[in-house]
């Protein structure tokens, strides 16, 4: 899922929720939420996080859309 990704990056990249939402703009609740699959996500957020990490959007849809063929 979206949300196993999201958490994959940030991880890997050794980041908190908190130091995420900072990155993000938004309160460390809300970023939890998104990761959680509590809120969806919209147009901007998947642009902003994959700017953070120098990735295309698209590579935060790929496997959950892979998965879903």
């Amino acid at each position: 899922m979206i949300n196993e990704k999201l958490k994959n990056i940030r991880e890997s990249n050794h980041l908190t929720y908190k130091e995420m939402a900072l990155k993000l703009g938004i309160c460390k609740a809300y970023y939890w939420q998104l990761e959680h699959g509590n809120r969806g996500l919209y147009y901007e957020m998947p642009l902003r996080i994959a700017n953070i990490f120098q990735l295309k959007p698209d590579d935060l849809f790929y496997d959950y859309y892979k998965k879903r063929q």
